[in-house]
């Protein structure tokens, strides 16, 4: 599984319907680009921004996944990433931005499925 399809397969279990690469305008009149729209069971909108970097991603890039997610009147936000900064994840908890890394959600998808019979 490629990188994107993993954390696509991850939204999907976890109950949202996903659209890729969504491009939508702001009413700043800004185009802002997301590389998943998330659309949950009540019709709520969560936009996501996919950084796959080898370095750690900072505030700056929480900020604006911040900015972009409301100029667009989006209901909440997540941002995938290696590695944050004290001070992102700082930001994210005020903001209510969900930080994801790679490693959580890989991690989520290697737990077994129990069913009961």
């Amino acid at each position: 599984m490629s990188l994107p399809e993993f954390v696509i397969e991850y939204f999907r279990i976890i109950g949202y319907g996903v659209e890729r690469n969504v491009e939508l305008q702001g009413r700043w009149n800004v185009k802002w680009k997301f590389n998943l729209l998330l659309k949950d069971g009540l019709g709520l909108l969560r936009g996501v921004w996919i950084k796959n970097w080898k370095r750690t991603v900072g505030i700056n890039v929480v900020v604006m996944l911040d900015r972009a997610s409301e100029d667009v009147g989006l209901d909440g936000s997540f941002l995938v990433a290696n590695s944050f900064s004290t001070s992102a994840y700082a930001y994210a908890v005020k903001r209510g931005i969900e930080l994801l890394t790679f490693e959580e959600i890989l991690s989520f998808l290697r737990k077994p499925v129990i069913t009961s019979h």
